[in-house]
């Protein structure tokens, strides 16, 4: 995974996101969304339980979906493929190759 100095961070006072390989970035509580709403797809994943690291809470199970970004259909019909994995690196990474692959094949 990238170091932090690969990431573009932006105040999101003036309503811009953290942003990673051009895409936003975004944490709200225990759900962080990564890509475009003006895209087809996004990568959600969903902290499902965390774990303590050396005094510190990281997260340990994490709900990984691609989202369709059409607010018309129901939540349920949104998503297009899920897993759970362990640890917020193996998450991020497989969610990263299926968002590449969703956004570059359908």
């Amino acid at each position: 995974m990238a170091d932090v100095k690969d990431f573009s961070v932006f105040s999101s006072v003036d309503g811009k996101f953290l942003m990673y390989k051009g895409l936003p970035l975004v944490r709200e509580d225990n759900v962080i969304c990564y890509g475009s709403m003006d895209d087809e797809y996004i990568l959600q994943m969903i902290i499902m339980s965390t774990k303590n690291d050396g005094g510190e809470s990281v997260p340990d199970k994490i709900l990984i979906q691609i989202l369709k970004t059409d607010k018309t259909l129901p939540d349920h019909e949104r998503i297009v493929k899920q897993d759970m994995k362990s640890g917020f690196y193996d998450a991020f990474e497989i969610g990263l190759i299926w968002l590449e692959r969703y956004r570059t094949n359908h």
